[in-house]
């Protein structure tokens, strides 16, 4: 089974649970199990969520307003790749996520990808900003709601 699909979504906190829900609508109706799924949602969302709150750059002197999130289901593995105009991840490559403080409000986002996906890369974009791309060995329903060859 073979499936690929690409948004490009505006830098806006509502693109988030859109990209979330149209993904989970995939999985199910891939046969995914379900706690695969999730999993790769919750990484999906903390990916976008990066990506709307810190990928903004310019683009031809203007604000980019828009971040492209893609996802691959080839055979047994799911990749996913969120990418922005951003100023890109600091480092060359980025260091690995860091376990933020306890009392810390924000900072979690790439260590929780890191923990839920088998593989993580992050990386610049050909246009400068960040790349995350993640994936994941899929586990199948026993009854799938559809069947690809």
């Amino acid at each position: 089974m073979s499936i690929w699909w690409s948004l490009h979504l505006r830098r806006e906190a509502a693109s988030v649970p859109l990209a979330r829900r149209l993904f989970l609508g995939t999985m199910e109706t891939a046969g995914v199990d379900p706690d695969v799924s999730y999993e790769l949602s919750v990484a999906l969302t903390e990916a976008c969520a990066n990506a709307v709150e810190h990928g903004g750059g310019t683009a031809a002197g203007r604000a980019s307003e828009a971040y492209r999130v893609t996802a691959f289901l080839d055979g047994e593995t799911c990749r996913i790749e969120v990418a922005d105009a951003g100023p890109g991840f600091p480092g060359s490559p980025p260091a690995p996520a860091r376990a933020a403080r306890p009392d810390a409000e924000s900072g979690r986002g790439l260590r929780l990808i890191e923990e839920l996906s088998d593989h993580v890369h992050f990386g610049r974009s050909g246009r400068g900003g960040a790349v995350v791309s993640f994936d994941k060995i899929l586990k199948w329903k026993d009854s799938p709601s559809l069947l690809l060859a």
